[in-house]
């Protein structure tokens, strides 16, 4: 019996640009396992934040080995501290290598009711999928990203102020962009596309019309 070929998407994306939604509707859509990688540099950096005596390569080792979807899912993941110790932490070399054989088991070994996989994060496109069928950057004037980041976070009534937001933005940027190992930056070959203006419908039509172009006979 033919094994059936799966369908891969990588996509690359400064921190909230809108990713993360289009990975959603995607998956759904083309019934594609997603796994946002974000998530499991944000599960380091909570355990690091969790347990600062015990953080050290051993107890990130044995977390990762027994990690699952669903712990990504948690909700403790989603605070600014977080995400600012997930960036420091993801510039580490021997944290990523451990990161990159969890996202490859996923990526290319997807399980078996899943007619591929969609991998969102920062170095997807240049690393972590390189030979995808669909490589899409997406990005977003910085502003409008901490407009939508904010508005997240007072709906998860968190006090913070649109300009701290801001300011964590830029920062995060400049650590994703500028780090030595797995650098957020559009490859060559990945499609750009710029949510700035665009509604999130408009958004995954535009994905999906250039995804069915080569799907489709």
């Amino acid at each position: 019996m033919k094994k059936k070929k799966l369908i891969t998407v990588a996509i690359d994306s400064p921190a909230a640009a809108g990713a993360g939604t289009q990975a959603k509707l995607i998956a759904k859509h083309y019934n594609l396992f997603h796994l946002d990688t974000g998530r499991i540099y944000r599960f380091i950096g909570r355990m690091k934040l969790v347990y600062p005596k015990k953080f050290n390569y051993k107890f990130i080792t044995k977390k990762i080995n027994n990690l699952k979807i669903s712990d990504l899912q948690s909700k403790n993941l989603l605070s600014d501290k977080v995400a600012l110790t997930a960036s420091i932490i993801a510039k580490e070399k021997k944290i990523r290598s451990l990161v990159h054989k969890f996202q490859q088991k996923f990526a290319y070994s997807p399980p078996a009711k899943y007619s591929g996989s969609i991998l969102d994060g920062r170095d997807i496109t240049s690393i972590q999928m390189k030979d995808a069928m669909f490589k899409f950057y997406i990005t977003a004037n910085v502003r409008v990203r901490a407009k939508r980041r904010y508005k997240e976070y007072k709906t998860l009534k968190k006090k913070i102020s649109f300009n701290e937001v801001l300011k964590s933005l830029k920062k995060r940027d400049k650590s994703d962009k500028n780090r030595k190992y797995g650098p957020l930056k559009k490859t060559k070959d990945s499609i750009l596309i710029n949510t700035t203006k665009l509604s999130r419908k408009r958004c995954f039509e535009k994905i999906k019309a250039i995804m069915d172009r080569k799907i489709k006979p």
